[in-house]
């Protein structure tokens, strides 16, 4: 799944859409995803000048997005115009890498229930076959008022 079809699914645009590609899926499953992180990404301006190194909680917010392209996948399409997918929950987050300019970080998510409109993944991001982050995400579609 090239990002064009991961923008009909998600909300996000530049510069906070935070997933490129999707390599492999299985509905109702698992998510892969890939990050390209470079140094023109904004943030790495202010953290750190020294070290630029992509913030964890981006790391998280990039977990929550493919959490979000699995469900609305898995249920067979675009979300309603008038809804959001949006994170309701992180737990059990732990770091273990650095993720800096030049990686590659391949995000996998799974499904470990879903139940009245609420998502909760077991997420990990690696780079290379080392961990970089893992989490467990809550996520749900609320109908946004206009």
């Amino acid at each position: 799944m090239m990002v064009q079809e991961i923008m009909e699914l998600l909300p996000h645009r530049y510069p906070f859409l935070l997933i490129d590609r999707v390599v492999d899926w299985a509905p109702n499953e698992y998510l892969v995803a890939i990050k390209n992180v470079t140094f023109n990404e904004p943030f790495f301006q202010g953290h750190f000048p020294v070290r630029p190194i992509m913030p964890g909680v981006l790391i998280t917010e990039a977990m929550a997005q493919a959490t979000g392209v699995l469900a609305f996948r898995s249920n067979g399409g675009k979300p309603k115009d008038n809804a959001l997918y949006m994170l309701v929950g992180l737990d059990d987050v732990t770091f273990r890498r650095m993720v800096e300019p030049g990686d590659q970080l391949t995000i996998r998510v799974e499904i470990k229930r879903m139940a009245r409109g609420m998502g909760i993944f077991n997420c990990t991001a690696h780079v290379g076959d080392e961990l970089a982050a893992r989490a467990t995400v809550k996520c749900v579609a609320k109908e946004v008022i206009e």
